[in-house]
């Protein structure tokens, strides 16, 4: 193989290498900047409220904050999926008041794929998708996630 290809097949791979880590994990507590308002998440007495301004719209049980966002065109959150400790939980931030939807399955969640309403999580279980509030797990398919 020639020289050229072998480095155009290298930054191709480390091309979609970054693309896929576009999204990580964070465990920022905020503020985070969202398309809803301003987003923190407060430890309380039983794990973490999710605070929008001043207005908590959501509590989940959690040893530790960890999450996935989605960053809009504007370069704030416009969806985030949280990982707590009876599963995921998927904050879509495009309504005001945020949209809440519980996978209602515990998994520990490793890399999520955004794609259009629906978001991909990679899993130590396999592959599901969340989409209008239902869980499902994927088979093995040649759809490519983003």
């Amino acid at each position: 193989m020639s020289p050229l290809k072998t480095c155009l097949r290298a930054a191709i791979a480390c091309a979609v290498l970054l693309a896929t880590h576009a999204h990580a994990q964070s465990d920022a507590a905020g503020p985070v900047a969202t398309h809803a308002g301003t987003v923190y998440f407060l430890r309380d007495e039983s794990g973490f409220a999710a605070m929008l301004g001043t207005q908590a719209f959501d509590r989940f049980d959690a040893r530790r904050l960890a999450h996935f966002d989605e960053a809009g065109e504007s370069g704030t959150i416009t969806r985030t999926l949280m990982q707590t400790d009876t599963g995921p939980v998927l904050y879509d931030f495009r309504r005001n008041p945020p949209l809440v939807q519980r996978a209602g399955k515990r998994m520990t969640v490793q890399r999520v794929f955004w794609q259009g309403d629906e978001v991909v999580m990679q899993t130590t279980a396999g592959r599901y998708k969340l989409e209008r509030g239902a869980l499902t797990k994927l088979q093995s398919s040649t759809k490519t996630y983003h």
